[in-house]
């Protein structure tokens, strides 16, 4: 077992936080029998407004190729469909149907039940890999337990794995995929809310709550409307925060959403991304402060307040 140590050379390009990762495809194994959910259709079940294979498609949209192995359904995102023969034939069959429909020299390996994975998690482990001399670097839970299905892989040492296990049992159906771990070359990390994964209701309770707690909420409320909406762009929260603050304020409370809308349809119109967002952003928050100095400049005072009546248009 190896442990991952950044290098701390910002100009590494294998160090992590380097998103210049090179081409990768990724195999979700989605065809579980979800026995403790009592075979419930687990990569179904909505987390934070989403199907549980949606969150995990969106954190590993990098992808040149991104293989679902399970019977077909709908996606947020477009995906290639690969089914083990015979279907419920266990980890590894799955896995080698998955490789089967990939080309690239790294495959990020991932189970449908992830919620709080990310694409910096995916990015993090696609770095790693690519910064050591191992076969794959996998995530580890708080317990130290390797997650197999939460990794990133050398895609020849994969098929050349699988290939020796078929050979020695007579196929893979049924396998467990300890055995694949075992004879690979494998980098640990440790990251207890990416590992996490939902294997009973009581997982589900726990991850819907996490993901309405304060500190995270906003966040996935905005990635669960993006993907809603087929819309994968990055902005400035804050700044579209601010501009709704400054226009409740300075203008009126209902000027918030509307003014936020209309930042976003300024922006598409301009076929732009995030930068255009930031600059019609821009532009509607100096409107907003605008509006607010020409209405306390033009607040009478109390000695002049009959000659500024007199002057309004509406005066009579």
């Amino acid at each position: 077992m190896t442990a991952y140590q950044p290098s701390g050379d910002p100009g590494d390009p294998g160090a992590p936080g380097d998103f210049g990762v090179e081409v990768h495809d990724a195999v979700v194994l989605a065809g579980g029998a979800a026995r403790r959910l009592g075979g419930a259709d687990k990569p179904g079940v909505r987390v934070g407004g989403r199907p549980l294979l949606d969150r995990v498609l969106a954190a590993c949209s990098s992808a040149a190729t991104t293989v679902v192995v399970a019977d077909r359904r709908p996606t947020a995102r477009p995906v290639l469909w690969a089914r083990e023969d015979p279907p419920g034939a266990g980890p590894l069959a799955a896995l080698d149907a998955g490789l089967r429909r990939t080309s690239a020299a790294y495959a990020v390996v991932l189970s449908a039940d992830l919620p709080f994975l990310d694409e910096e998690t995916v990015r993090r482990l696609l770095a790693a890999l690519r910064s050591t001399d191992t076969e794959g670097v996998l995530l580890t839970d708080p317990d130290g337990r390797d997650q197999p299905l939460v990794a990133a892989y050398r895609s020849a040492a994969l098929r050349r794995q699988l290939a020796a296990l078929g050979a020695e049992h007579g196929g893979l159906a049924g396998l467990p995929l300890r055995l694949l771990t075992a004879a690979l070359d494998l980098t640990r990390i440790t990251d207890p809310v990416a590992s996490f994964d939902c294997d009973t209701w009581d997982d589900i309770a726990a991850a819907r709550a996490r993901i309405r707690e304060h500190g995270h909420v906003l966040d996935e409320w905005i990635s669960a409307v993006k993907d809603e909406l087929g819309i994968d762009l990055e902005v400035d929260t804050g700044a579209l925060l601010d501009l709704a603050r400054d226009a409740a304020h300075n203008v009126a409370r209902p000027a918030a959403p509307l003014t936020t809308f209309l930042v976003g349809y300024a922006a598409a119109q301009a076929k732009g991304g995030p930068e255009a967002v930031a600059e019609a952003a821009r532009k509607a928050t100096a409107l907003a402060l605008r509006w607010a100095e020409e209405d306390a400049s033009a607040a009478p005072s109390d000695s002049g307040s009959a000659t500024a009546n007199e002057a309004r248009p509406d005066a009579g």
